[in-house]
């Protein structure tokens, strides 16, 4: 309770501090979130990417700033998002995990919860999210329109965003039919989306907007129309076309190397021309535009982190609560505010948004978050650090992390054994986690399993441990 109340008045100071900053520009900032989906650490060219081009993200980057020990929420799509629009890591949040309901949809965000959307909408700023949601079947608590957004388009449910050729998408709480897709590729649903984003952006005024972006670019399963890019690749690589008999599910690729880069081009083209947008409309200034990922690079479904380095030489991939499968890039561009060509070294995660969004709003959140603003860092301030950050993983017989200062510790299979070992890792010398130097420092392994059993709360929706409960 202590340390709750000590996290929720700090976020409270801070939000103050940054509120007294930022009334000089007498209005709420612009806030463009833009979120793709399994993309890794290291499939970006500004971070170190050698097989992909993205000019207009690493354009974002060289005019902007890159962090390089930023965090998703978890390991995996619908907790990661959920952190993300409430402010909590994984141990305390709604959602821990991808849990599927029929017909399409996943485990809802509650009616009660509180997300970024609500507080911003509250606050008189237009919401629009566009892209993949996963929080909450077609008419639970959890669907867009219940949870702050105005306006949706995408895919309601994770499971169908799969599927680049859908026969239908949603608008708002309202099915949109695709026929066209049930024979052949018609619309990609990338293209819609971003279509769709661009036109909502155009009809913003002045009005304060939040706009959130999970594009499903390059999730699988790998697809993407066959242009010039597309055999750009296929020529670039050299690779030898599979045979359909080598795939076991999903829609075929003959050329996965060639389409995962592809997609992420294409991604790349969409965040091009958002950014050129906001330059030309002349609220380059007024406007905060993110650019991160859900979780680290995914290894199904034609999916090759290994060929492409997708997690930077970082341990572990998407499933992992090791470096690889956690660490995202993040990308924050605002110009004349955020320093051109900086780089931010300080840890940061996923559910430090909100407090950084509220920020921006102006908006004073009396609710205990686990998140911190980072406005000071995009600022130039000095930023308040986290005194340490937490996830934990519901498949694979459960997992736990831990970051504090220097030291990363990981524990396996704790679904089964509630105190077993834990591996520990010093971030600043060996950041790919492959030296276990647990037996040489017990105290700091003690510590860390003091935090992961602070950090995790039982939920019943949700059990971890064994025999957990849910507590009241």
């Amino acid at each position: 309770m202590k340390r709750t109340f000590a996290i929720l008045l700090l976020t409270i100071v801070t939000v103050v501090a940054a509120a007294q900053r930022t009334t000089t520009s007498r209005r709420p900032v612009n806030i463009i979130l833009i979120v793709a989906d399994d993309l890794g650490y290291g499939d970006l060219g500004c971070y170190g990417q050698q097989k992909i081009a993205t000019p207009h993200i690493d354009r974002l980057a060289a005019t902007g700033m890159r962090f390089t020990q930023f965090y998703a929420g978890t390991t995996v799509c619908a907790p990661s998002r959920a952190s993300l629009m409430t402010g909590m890591h994984t141990g305390h949040a709604a959602i821990r995990g991808n849990r599927g309901f029929k017909p399409e949809g996943q485990f809802p965000l509650p009616d009660s919860a509180l997300t970024i959307a609500k507080v911003l909408k509250k606050a008189g700023y237009t919401t629009g999210a566009f892209g993949k949601w996963g929080m909450g079947y077609p008419g639970s608590g959890g669907a867009p329109l219940k949870q702050g957004v105005d306006r949706f388009f995408g895919y309601n449910c994770q499971t169908e965003a799969h599927n680049y050729y859908p026969d239908h998408l949603w608008d708002n709480d309202q099915r949109v039919e695709f026929p066209g897709n049930r024979t052949s590729d018609s619309l990609y649903s990338g293209d819609k989306i971003h279509a769709e984003a661009m036109k909502w952006l155009r009809a913003q005024g002045k009005k304060p907007f939040f706009l959130f972006l999970p594009y499903t670019l390059p999730h699988g399963d790998l697809d993407v129309p066959r242009d010039s890019v597309y055999r750009r690749y296929v020529q670039l690589f050299n690779e030898p076309p599979l045979k359909a008999s080598t795939v076991s599910k999903g829609r075929f690729e003959p050329y996965p190397h060639a389409a995962f880069a592809a997609m992420v081009t294409r991604l790349d083209r969409y965040v091009g021309e958002i950014y050129q947008y906001v330059q030309r409309s002349g609220q380059a200034d007024n406007t905060l535009i993110i650019f991160t990922s859900d979780n680290g690079p995914h290894k199904e479904d034609g999916g090759d982190p290994t060929f492409f380095n997708g997690n930077g030489g970082l341990r572990g991939i998407k499933r992992d609560l090791y470096e690889g499968g956690i660490r995202v890039p993040f990308i924050a561009n605002w110009k004349g505010v955020v320093q051109p060509g900086t780089q931010q070294e300080q840890p940061a995660a996923w559910w430090d948004l909100f407090p950084t969004f509220s920020e921006l709003a102006l908006i004073l959140v009396w609710k205990p978050i686990d998140g911190l603003s980072i406005v000071p860092a995009l600022t130039g301030g000095v930023q308040a650090p986290h005194p340490y950050f937490y996830w934990e993983f519901h498949e694979q017989n459960g997992k736990q992390a831990v970051r504090w200062g220097k030291w990363k510790g990981v524990r396996l299979n704790v679904s089964k054994e509630a105190d077993g070992p834990i591996e520990l890792y010093d971030l600043t010398v060996d950041p790919a986690e492959q030296h276990n130097i647990a037996t040489a420092h017990p105290d700091i392994v003690q510590q860390i399993a003091a935090y992961m059993r602070e950090a995790h709360v039982a939920d019943v929706n949700w059990p971890l441990l064994p025999g957990e409960k849910k507590t009241e």
